[in-house]
């Protein structure tokens, strides 16, 4: 006889809480990054000047998306724990409260009412918080708040896209430099909506466009400023 084996399937869902800070770190990396190039660039300040201010702008952005993303994540985190613990203190003072508030969610979702309180007799005997957590307040294991790992992957993707715009600037001509640091930080873009729509399981083409699009208006903006101040000055 054969040995029964689990059967497990990877879902996009258990990847949302990494890949959401990483697109969103990567995708502000180069954004910034190469609006402030161009920004800098459009006022004629250079091209040593502009690759200084990018480079404080990848230290600044990376350090700013980590503890923006911890803090945020982190609130999130303190406000599950606090429903977390008051769902604790209401399951030992009214434990059969509980469990009529539990079967009525599985009823509502369609089971008849007999299944629905034996379903919720079983799991409240395994483990009567993790059912609540799950089916009244909506947290789980995959899609709760972690801080620091979003910290981290906010920090390290930013890092990651600011230092492509960064590169072209040190590289590319400085006659040209606005047009290749703008091309190339789309292409970018586009290959980074690209690449995170397909993980995503969304279109790749939408995800694409719609990131490109953004990147555009924010260089079109800086650099409209920047040629504005040079002018100016």
């Amino acid at each position: 006889m054969k040995s029964a084996r689990r059967h497990t399937e990877r879902h996009r869902t258990d990847r949302i809480g990494w890949m959401r800070a990483a697109v969103l770190g990567a995708n502000d990396g180069i954004v910034s990054t190469a609006s402030l190039v161009v920004g800098v660039a459009a006022a004629a300040s250079g091209q040593g000047a502009a690759l200084v201010a990018g480079v404080a702008g990848l230290v600044a952005g990376a350090m700013s998306m980590a503890a923006g993303e911890y803090v945020s994540v982190h609130s999130q985190a303190d406000a599950e724990n606090a429903d977390l613990s008051r769902e604790r203190v209401e399951l030992e003072r009214q434990p059969i409260a509980e469990h009529r508030e539990l079967a009525a969610i599985y009823i509502a979702r369609g089971l008849e009412p007999g299944l629905a309180h034996q379903v919720a007799d079983q799991l409240m005997a395994h483990d009567a918080l993790a059912a609540h957590a799950r089916d009244e307040l909506g947290i789980s294991e995959t899609l709760s708040a972690r801080p620091v790992q979003g910290a981290l992957s906010s920090a390290a993707s930013f890092a990651v896209g600011a230092a492509l715009p960064l590169a072209v600037t040190a590289l590319a001509p400085a006659q040209g430099l606005i047009a290749w640091v703008s091309g190339t930080s789309l292409a970018f873009l586009a290959l980074l909506g690209a690449v995170a729509a397909r993980v995503g399981g969304a279109s790749v083409l939408t995800g694409a466009w719609r990131v490109t699009f953004w990147g555009a208006l924010a260089m079109a903006v800086t650099a409209g400023v920047g040629a504005l101040f040079g002018a100016v000055a």
